[in-house]
């Protein structure tokens, strides 16, 4: 299912938004045009309707955040809700008090709970022992909010997806290029994983997905790319690595040289964000008219929405 495609009228329900890979292909567009909708609603409008007043959603963080915070806070509010802030000092996650125990008990305070965790575990474990939908704001295996992001973004700038090239540079292992993979089966969207040896992702993940992927050491995997996606090379959790990390995957920085031997002249450029500027890209290509940096992190915000309306507010995927 593509865009412009008409969507089935009755598409299955989400009790949960925990990985990309358990979304059906209709679920997850029809994910993408309720964002587009709200975000549309909210350009024009200059609001939301208020479908979550009375609602509050519980915001667990066991890493810090920028985007993940403000955009799941100012979400809540757009819609009418409340979001709630609880920091790993207050809750202990799995060390303070169980995840099945936090489930239970915030099961009967709020009407969601969000959580950005180390272990993917403690997402599942709070979703199984929950009464309340979960939605995972991060975890180390999977990245799913910022998948959702990516793909409307790209979506939005340019248009059909299906057989667009996108090639993802850098630690091809971890969980923004594992949702990636995963959302990418969804649109029709190929993606070249341009990885050194060890930092590639698992044959599994690869094989389990319906998009068409390339892994390669070789820096040619960027030619002819429509897309380039790069995140941090050392992520929260692995700061004892960072010299070898920095060592092993410094040619597939990008820079300006990469962008001329992609031989697009409009080849676009995605990152996650917190960027490490010198490091996995540059100033002059973060900061360029072809940098789609600034939209992709706006966009967490109606992408999100799109989730909390559903899950929290009973809007139907359609």
């Amino acid at each position: 299912m593509h865009a412009g495609n008409s969507l089935p009228s009755t598409i299955p329900s989400l009790s949960h938004f925990l990985d990309v890979q358990s979304l059906t292909n209709e679920q997850f567009w029809a994910l993408l045009h309720l964002a587009r909708r709200l975000k549309e609603e909210r350009m024009q409008a200059g609001r939301n309707e208020p479908i979550l007043a009375g609602k509050t959603l519980a915001m667990i963080f066991q890493k810090p955040s920028l985007r993940t915070r403000v955009s799941f806070e100012v979400g809540m509010r757009h819609l009418g809700g409340y979001a709630l802030y609880l920091s790993h000092e207050e809750v202990g996650l799995g060390k303070r008090e169980s995840a099945p125990d936090v489930a239970r008990v915030l099961s009967g305070y709020v009407d969601g709970i969000m959580a950005r965790v180390f272990d993917h575990a403690h997402v599942l474990q709070l979703a199984e022992w929950g009464s309340v939908p979960v939605i995972n704001g991060l975890s180390d295996y999977s990245h799913p909010c910022q998948a959702l992001t990516d793909i409307f973004t790209l979506w939005e700038q340019m248009g059909n997806l299906t057989g667009l090239q996108l090639a993802y540079l850098g630690d091809g292992a971890n969980n923004v290029a594992t949702s990636l993979l995963e959302a990418a089966g969804k649109v029709g969207l190929s993606v070249r994983i341009v990885s050194p040896v060890g930092y590639q992702p698992d044959p599994a993940l690869v094989a389990q997905t319906d998009a068409d992927v390339t892994v390669t050491d070789d820096l040619d995997g960027v030619i002819g790319a429509d897309v380039l996606y790069t995140d941090v090379w050392t992520s929260m959790g692995q700061e004892a690595e960072h010299q070898q990390r920095s060592a092993a995957l410094a040619e597939y920085q990008i820079n300006d040289q990469l962008i001329a031997h992609t031989r697009n002249a409009n080849v676009r450029v995605l990152h996650c964000l917190p960027a490490h500027r010198g490091e996995e890209i540059t100033d002059s290509v973060a900061d360029s008219d072809r940098s789609l940096l600034f939209a992709q992190a706006h966009n967490r915000l109606h992408a999100q929405k799109a989730i909390l309306a559903h899950l929290l507010g009973g809007i139907p995927l359609v």
